[in-house]
């Protein structure tokens, strides 16, 4: 009786421990399984999403008092600028300085976005136009336009870095007038296509110093050119155009 008591004893005293081992597992199993949970509930900290669209707003107003605008150009690109005071103007330049044609600018390979005014800007009016590109390369602006009654006289700017406009951040320039080079100021008749003559506008050859200036302005016939078709109106002093630029989206 005395062994069977014992044997009893000890069986009981194993099974008693085997069952603590189990609980103990058990915990361990649980607190594992917490500890998974909550590495699962981390926060995940995403990166801003860069935007797909870039929008901007480019108005001009026309600050002279009888030289209408060509229809405004304008162009995001590469950092690059379509032209620069003492080299010669490109033919697109060219092209738009001599008869307000801004096809070949705006169609430059440079140009990664583009878009065009829609008419004439008139003295003391302006014109908007809306660009939206997709492309994060487009980060540098030019605009630019012809006072058609001269015979290669622009205004605008190129290699504006617009990289860091936020949405509705403004820029604004008042800006002179370029002399293109590619054509004598003659101002006589035939030369000149704005209103004031109706005359040629773009031609291949350069007749003149065939680099970009500040435009030294015009005569006129009442300041003693005899040949000019223009007035003392169509004088321009500088700035000649108010541009503004809007990033809206």
């Amino acid at each position: 009786m005395l062994n069977f008591s014992l044997n009893n004893n000890n069986a009981r005293a194993n099974t008693l421990k085997k069952s603590k081992m189990l609980i103990a597992s058990s915990l361990l199993l649980v607190l594992s399984a917490c500890g998974s949970d909550n590495n699962s509930a981390d926060p995940v900290i995403e990166t801003p999403a860069t935007p797909d669209e870039y929008s901007y707003s480019v108005t001009v107003t026309n600050l002279t008092y009888a030289q209408p605008l060509s229809p405004l150009a304008v162009m995001f690109h590469g950092d690059s600028k379509m032209w620069i005071a003492g080299e010669a103007s490109s033919t697109a330049l060219e092209q738009l300085a001599e008869s307000g044609d801004n096809s070949q600018l705006i169609a430059d390979s440079s140009v990664l976005a583009s878009g065009s005014g829609e008419g004439v800007v008139l003295p003391g009016s302006a014109d908007t136009v809306a660009i939206t590109t997709t492309d994060r390369n487009a980060i540098y602006f030019t605009a630019a336009t012809m006072l058609v009654n001269t015979n290669d006289a622009f205004t605008g700017l190129t290699g504006i870095d617009i990289s860091t406009m936020a949405i509705d951040d403004v820029k604004s320039w008042n800006l002179n007038v370029y002399d293109a080079g590619t054509e004598a100021n003659s101002e006589a008749m035939g030369t000149i296509p704005g209103p004031a003559d109706g005359g040629t506008g773009f031609d291949e050859a350069r007749d003149d110093v065939d680099f970009v200036a500040i435009h030294s302005g015009v005569i006129s016939q009442d300041d003693g050119l005899s040949s000019s078709v223009l007035t003392q109106a169509h004088r321009f002093d500088n700035p000649a155009i108010k541009l503004t630029i809007t990033r809206t989206q």
